[in-house]
């Protein structure tokens, strides 16, 4: 009997080892799940896709500074991960990281957000497609045919690719004469900093009719600052209220008619990056990229004069 549980308790410590050297190390860079409800269901899904069950030893660094990222990164490359994922909070500043990491044999996978670099560098990103989320806001925008657009623009945090892909179109408007630049202004994407921009443009006294807020998290702090100051929105109000991320909370605003509109922008990567890294492990090749190596989510924008709760249970992010 003695020799026998031996022998058992010496195969399941071989099993453990044998398992232990199968797994797949993962250094994972990403921004804060507090930076918003978009982020927090982000970071929720890659915890639970890159887990020991799943067949990984995941590393995880999150931070809103691109050298604090950058920094990081270079870590998990001295650690000897096998893949790096990243989420940059800025599109620029990462050539010389994922080259250091390309001549380590780590591979790289882009999500959520795209860096500026030669497309060499990663594998490849899973990402949304930001300056189409810019579009198909300003173009919904556009379509209420207002007399005039005089607009408090609150923007994200400057440099990321949401960032820019969201302020692409909207620039395009002011610089046409289309609309009005009231305010143009980061707030980080903090609530309490948009609020801090709205309420500073009502002591002004200049007129706005418009607030195109980067993230969710804004256009509820621009909303408190419209509040407090008697001043209404939403479908029937004075003001047209826009955000993106489609947190659930978010979306039932519309549908209770105190925001106009929300630009979807979907968190869920980390399947698709776990599917292709798995591709990779069996000696297969990545398909179904396009030609910059993406593969881009399917978003849409959400009217508040439309949506319904299907929607919001469809679409929404968060509880």
């Amino acid at each position: 009997m003695k020799k026998l549980l031996a022998l058992v308790l010496a195969v399941l410590m071989v099993c453990s080892a044998v398992s232990a050297l199968a797994e797949i190390k993962v250094g994972i860079v990403n921004n804060p799940p507090s930076e918003s409800g978009y982020r927090e269901a982000n970071v929720k899904d890659f915890e639970a896709v890159f887990t020991a069950e799943n067949g990984y030893e995941a590393k995880t660094f999150y931070s809103l500074k691109n050298d604090e990222q950058l920094a990081a990164a270079q870590g998990f490359i001295t650690d000897g991960v096998d893949y790096l994922l990243v989420s940059a909070a800025e599109t620029t500043g990462w050539d010389e990281v994922l080259k250091s990491a390309q001549e380590a044999g780590i591979r790289v996978f882009l999500f959520d957000r795209m860096i500026d670099c030669d497309k060499e560098l990663f594998e490849a990103a899973v990402v949304s497609n930001m300056a189409a989320e810019g579009d198909t806001a300003v173009e919904w925008l556009l379509s209420l045919a207002l007399p005039e657009y005089n607009v408090i623009h609150i923007q994200g945090a400057m440099g990321s690719d949401a960032q820019l892909g969201r302020t692409g179109a909207l620039d395009a408007q002011f610089a046409a004469g289309t609309m009005k630049k009231v305010v143009q202004q980061t707030a980080t994407w903090d609530e309490a900093e948009a609020k801090k921009i709205v309420e500073s443009v009502i002591n002004s006294g200049e007129e706005f009719n418009v607030i195109y807020a980067e993230n969710d998290g804004m256009a509820k702090g621009a909303v408190a600052a419209l509040d407090e100051a008697g001043i209404t929105h939403g479908v029937e109000g004075k003001v047209v209220v826009m955000g993106f991320d489609c947190n659930k909370w978010a979306l039932r605003e519309l549908l209770a008619g105190n925001w106009n509109y929300d630009g979807q922008c979907s968190p869920f990567q980390a399947a698709v990056i776990d599917e292709m890294i798995k591709t990779l492990e069996a000696g297969n090749a990545i398909e179904g990229l396009n030609d910059a190596k993406q593969i881009i989510s399917v978003e849409k924008g959400f009217d508040a004069r439309t949506i319904t709760e299907d929607d919001i249970a469809t679409y929404g992010l968060g509880d």
